[in-house]
């Protein structure tokens, strides 16, 4: 028996079997138990601290401080758990301190009150919660210096890229006199390679809007057919060029949503852009239909090369290139699809992929019954 609680041997064993170090004080703040871990964690032997008062192990400048919180305490003893908001420390023989948790629970034996103590050194946690804490304020500034770098030089290549387009314009109309044919080539290839690598710019500036939170969804009433007529007549020339049809089937009542026009239209912009570029032959189709659960079905299908099975997982990630070979064929960084789901995302909709090798792929916005 513990002469000053009574206690018997086997709570003095579970004492020493618990995890943390334990002390238990009597309404006087005198120590009267501790276990093993209490004695390691402070560096005191057990008969060093038996009988001291437990302010001995709080560092001289909080002790005021944890008088008072333990007079409260005594006053409105509670079970108190482990991380309960406060800064706690501890401090050790050597003088020492370090960061702790505690947990307390009154106790009472014969009448008398009591109250038990588990404390956990937390130093390390700490330590860790302080670098991530540092690390989160360098990456916050690096994302300021990020977006302030992007909205400068945005700026910078699009005054001259549009500058370039413009002027390139005006001497392909024969404004300024008449053209060769093969000053037209020419510049044909300028304004082609131009608009491309403005297009190039727009991709990367709004990737990085969204990842940093700062795109503004602003939904309104949309006719999806309207939209769908727009995205297939900005692409039919192109689609001329390479001696593929653009056939558009949608349903004959309006179809309206509540969505974004400006993200809905970048999305399947980018879908059919996509069917063209990887088209050789045959036809590109865009296909609307509204299914009897309300949810609005567009699909964007292609005869074109289609995809591999094991290319299916990198589909979507950004500045992913299916074919990364230095030959490949077609043009391009690896964006439209990964904004696309992006915005896909961000307008409440998905966007997923059917696709044969080499017959061809299916590309399908779902919109949401509650949007459309």
């Amino acid at each position: 028996m513990d002469e000053a609680l009574g206690t018997p041997l086997a709570g003095l064993s579970l004492l020493e079997a618990a995890p943390d170090a334990m002390i238990v004080t009597d309404h006087r703040g005198q120590i009267v138990l501790i276990n093993a871990q209490a004695e390691r964690l402070f560096g005191y032997a057990r008969t060093e601290l038996l009988g001291q008062k437990v302010e001995n192990l709080v560092p001289p400048r909080l002790r005021e401080q944890h008088l008072h919180h333990r007079d409260g305490y005594q006053h409105a003893p509670r079970v108190r758990p482990m991380g309960a908001g406060l800064d706690l420390y501890g401090v050790r023989k050597d003088g020492t301190e370090f960061s702790v948790e505690i947990s307390l629970s009154p106790i009472t034996i014969r009448g008398e009150r009591y109250v038990s103590s588990a404390i956990r050194d937390i130093t390390a946690r700490k330590r860790i919660e302080k670098a991530l804490h540092d690390k989160n304020i360098e990456l916050r500034n690096a994302n300021l210096a990020k977006d302030r770098f992007l909205a400068g030089i945005s700026h910078e290549l699009r005054t001259p890229l549009n500058a370039i387009i413009g002027f390139t314009g005006t001497l392909l109309m024969k404004l300024p006199g008449p053209l060769t044919d093969e000053q037209e080539r020419q510049l044909l290839i300028v304004d082609s390679s131009a608009r491309h690598l403005l297009s190039l710019i727009n991709d990367i500036l709004d990737v990085a809007k969204i990842e940093s939170g700062k795109v503004n969804i602003t939904r309104e009433q949309v006719v999806l057919q309207d939209v769908v007529h727009e995205v297939s007549n900005s692409l039919r020339a192109l689609a001329e060029e390479k001696h593929l049809r653009i056939d558009v089937a949608v349903p004959a009542e309006p179809v309206i949503a509540n969505t974004d026009r400006r993200a809905l239209q970048q999305i399947l912009l980018n879908l059919a852009n996509n069917a063209i570029k990887y088209t050789e032959q045959g036809s590109v189709a865009i296909d609307m239909q509204k299914a009897c659960d309300g949810h609005t079905a567009i699909a964007v299908r292609d005869t074109g090369l289609g995809i591999r099975d094991e290319d299916r997982v990198r589909l979507f990630q950004a500045f992913e290139q299916l074919d990364a070979s230095s030959t490949r064929r077609f043009q391009g960084v690896g964006l439209g699809l990964h904004l696309s789901q992006q915005l896909a995302t961000l307008i409440g909709a998905s966007l997923d992929c059917e696709s044969t090798y080499g017959r061809g792929s299916t590309f399908t916005l779902t919109i949401p019954a509650d949007a459309a």
